[in-house]
């Protein structure tokens, strides 16, 4: 009954997403870079937090809160606080300069073609680096609800995406992002009403996950309880260093506002109003599941403990059979007893006091977080046309963000290296081909990097995000604010801010430091030492800039334009 359910909903919905892609289809490289540049706030506002919201947002955010509590809020703080520090602070500016790419106002800006490349090949960093967590979030939802194999969910993926963005450009991919961000809406918040009513008989799950249940227990003390009953550190208590946590919400914050995807929207809008308009309603938009996402990490949470621990696995609930199939949820009777005992296993007084008294050999249970938001109306028993909204909801979500990204990724290639500095005398008609066939090679691309990611979706994007706040960030609020920041000052700001982070994101994740956190500088994670890069380059920036000669009179004159609203200083008619 789901997998008729799952066929019939995302059936739907793909079909839906490839009509409008044929519908709006970009005839001219103006449309395939920014739509024509026609689109209403509102709708921009829907596309804009369809793009925003990624895989990360919708399968891993909840999935990471439910399994680190007080610390996972780092994520819904630095991603919200993020976009509000971008609508302020650079898209308005950024649309007023008028340009399609964020290289292209950097190697404006900076007057330099080397600028221009330095902040393509940070573009195609960071997008290939987020659009890898995407492909990672598609695989799992296909692998579960349409019985394939998690390889095949990504080519199928892979496949949707090619269609409508390489078809559509950003015209066809803004409008099926409106489509898009309805149904992940939609699919996000119908089952956490329907659960919040099940577990607190309370029908707004922001109100319900700090309700009290049946028995008078509230909800959050009851998982606070459950938590250290199994070893875990409280529910609603930190259990990061600080400055861990600071470092990380800082980096999502940052990077948001230097995500090019993102920002590149705000050029799709007719006036520089629109984009502070498009801005306000994305907000909205996003916050409707940011606020939601808290509540259904708590309620999945709950029912997981509540539904596997100390249960008999012959009598497992179907719906943990049925993830065991994909390779994401795992049983293993370590003691033989034939019940699962899930704890955990790396606090050594627990181990000590519990697990050793009563024969148990280690935690059996392993579950990968990016499962919970898609298990949690199953564990529910939610009906099945839920479940299946879910998994459309999770695919709109990976699918928007992914063509998004890999339209960055082809405009950085056709129009920032190949018009701007290559080919300057390239046709239009050869431009927008070559588009195309940046965005074929690079959904091929990510579509194999997305067979093994490096880690659960919401860790690849905050290396992504990370990426970003060490590299563009500082580049774009200096060539702002800054009339004095020149070329090789933000050149080697970015250059070193993307080497030093990257670095260190490669050597604990991949080298050596693999499983060494005692070697973190100054306890900082590789999700957060983007705030450490991001730093780093600034002050290279800076003192670079003030060492060398100052920018061309003209281009400072232009710095001096984008921040004045245009028509001021004017005298006011009477």
């Amino acid at each position: 009954m789901i997998q008729t359910w799952t066929y019939t909903i995302v059936g739907i919905t793909f079909l839906l997403y490839i009509g409008v892609a044929i519908w709006s289809r970009a005839g001219s490289t103006k449309e395939f870079y920014v739509a024509g540049g026609g689109v209403h706030p509102v709708l921009n506002g829907m596309a804009t937090a369809a793009d925003w919201m990624s895989a990360a947002s919708f399968l891993s955010m909840a999935g990471l809160i439910s399994f680190m509590g007080f610390d996972g809020s780092q994520y819904l703080m630095g991603w919200t606080g993020g976009y509000v520090l971008l609508a302020l602070l650079l898209a308005p500016y950024l649309r007023k300069f008028g340009k399609f790419t964020v290289p292209d106002f950097i190697g404006e800006r900076y007057y330099s073609h080397t600028a221009r490349i330095v902040a393509v090949v940070c573009a195609l960093f960071v997008s290939f680096t987020y659009v890898v967590g995407q492909m990672k979030g598609v695989g799992v939802a296909f692998s579960r609800f349409l019985n394939m194999p998690f390889e095949v969910g990504v080519i199928v993926g892979v496949a949707i995406v090619f269609f409508y963005a390489v078809l559509g450009g950003m015209k066809g991919i803004t409008y099926t992002q409106v489509a898009q961000y309805c149904v992940l809406i939609f699919a996000f918040t119908v089952p956490a009403v329907f659960i919040s009513i099940q577990m607190v008989d309370h029908p707004i799950p922001q109100i319900g996950m700090g309700a009290d249940l049946p028995d008078g227990t509230a909800l959050l003390a009851k998982l606070n309880q459950l938590s250290i009953d199994l070893g875990f550190h409280e529910y609603t208590s930190p259990d990061k260093p600080r400055i861990d946590l600071f470092c990380v919400t800082a980096a999502l914050m940052l990077g948001t506002a230097g995500l090019p995807h993102v920002i590149v929207r705000f050029f799709t809008v007719p006036k520089v109003r629109d984009a502070r308009i498009s801005a306000g309603w994305a907000l909205l938009f996003i916050a409707i599941l940011y606020t939601t996402a808290p509540a259904v990490a708590v309620f999945a949470r709950t029912n997981l403990i509540n539904t596997v621990d100390q249960v008999e696995y012959a009598n497992i609930p179907s719906w943990f059979k049925s993830w065991e199939t994909t390779g994401l949820l795992a049983f293993e009777d370590k003691n033989g007893d034939g019940h699962i005992q899930y704890y955990n296993d790396q606090n050594p007084s627990f181990i000590q006091e519990v697990a050793e008294p009563n024969g148990w050999k280690g935690s059996e249970l392993t579950i990968d977080r990016d499962i919970m938001v898609l298990a949690n109306p199953e564990i529910a028993n939610l009906p099945a046309w839920v479940i299946a909204l879910v998994v459309a909801g999770g695919l709109a979500a990976a699918l928007s963000t992914a063509a998004g990204l890999l339209l960055v990724i082809s405009t950085s290639i056709s129009h920032d290296l190949l018009k701007k500095w290559l080919r300057t005398d390239i046709t239009e008609r050869r431009e927008l081909l070559t588009a195309r066939i940046s965005i074929a090679v690079a959904v091929i691309i990510a579509g194999y990097a997305g067979y093994n990611p490096p880690d659960y979706v919401a860790a690849i994007v905050a290396f992504a995000f990370g990426l970003a706040a060490a590299s563009f960030f500082p580049a774009l609020i200096l060539g702002i604010f800054d009339k004095r920041m020149n070329m090789p000052g933000a050149v080697s700001g970015m250059v070193i801010g993307l080497i030093f982070t990257a670095s260190y994101i490669i050597y604990f994740k991949f080298g050596g430091g693999v499983g060494h956190p005692e070697q973190y500088l100054w306890n900082i994670s590789p999700e957060g030492i983007g705030t450490i890069g991001m730093l780093t380059n600034l002050i290279v920036a800076i003192v670079v800039s003030r060492l060398t000669a100052p920018p061309p009179l003209e281009v400072q004159e232009l710095v001096e334009d984008i921040r004045v609203p245009r028509g001021a200083g004017k005298p006011s008619a009477h």
